[in-house]
């Protein structure tokens, strides 16, 4: 024992140990300091909404009409979707035909104050519902603004009811979505972590999904695209101007 102790001291006492150790105590206070005289922010702070999504104008989304406003019944769903600053509002559109693909929309959106992983999107959650996902493609909707016309990027999705008992109904689901992300537009989970990720110097970050989704008959892409640019067009203005936070 006595050997093994003198071993071990001679180790402890080489000048390589000693070098290394002092090395990685300045790198930990150097981090420190780093993070406090550059202004780093490697946790973040809460970042809420100017207004709740509650609130929402129904009047400011005209010409839609809100048909019926639902909220999640479960709790353990609210916890698994990781806000509870969310809507779930289904719109007319009265400038469509009765009967129309796109008359009817499923306004789906959520707000993260204290964003993590950005983990929903309908890729995941919709197969986790029992859907199959048929279609993905990329997209850019052209949303009128003030200033003109403005491309933002998009994702539209086709599923299917997988389950076994609806299958000859042959039900498909068109799901469009985007991110804002720090006042940035993105369209997939992984480019939102990027701008999240970028955002070092900044106190507060967020990220908000702005999903659209036509059930009761499924629109060609065209239609689609169409319908959720023109939605866009009246909700993304009213999103920025009374609800999503300004980055300091």
């Amino acid at each position: 024992m006595p050997n093994d102790k003198h071993n071990m001291l001679r180790i402890y006492c080489q000048p390589a140990f000693l070098i290394c150790a002092a090395v990685l105590a300045i790198a930990g206070t150097g981090m420190s300091v780093a993070v406090k005289s550059f202004g780093l922010y490697l946790k973040k702070e809460p970042f809420p909404l100017k207004k709740s999504l509650d609130l929402l104008d129904e009047n400011a989304l005209a010409p839609y009409r809100v048909v019926l406003k639902k909220k999640i019944a479960y709790n353990d769903v609210v916890e698994s979707l990781g806000t509870e600053d969310y809507i779930q509002w289904t719109l007319q559109d009265p400038d469509a035909l009765i009967g129309s693909a796109v008359r009817n929309c499923l306004l789906f959106i959520t707000y993260y104050e204290l964003p993590d992983q950005v983990p929903h999107v309908p890729e995941v959650c919709y197969l986790g519902g029992g859907y199959e996902q048929l279609t993905s493609d990329d997209v850019t909707f052209e949303i009128d603004k003030a200033a003109g016309k403005q491309k933002i990027p998009g994702k539209y999705l086709v599923f299917e009811n997988a389950n076994p008992a609806y299958l000859h109904l042959h039900e498909k689901l068109v799901v469009l979505y985007l991110f804002n992300v720090n006042g940035v537009y993105t369209n997939s989970r992984y480019n939102a972590r990027l701008i999240l990720n970028k955002n070092i110097f900044g106190k507060h970050s967020y990220f908000c999904k702005v999903e659209m989704a036509f059930k009761s008959a499924a629109p060609s892409e065209q239609e689609a695209v169409m319908a959720g640019q023109k939605l866009l067009s009246v909700v993304l203005p009213v999103l920025e101007r009374e609800h999503w936070p300004k980055l300091d």
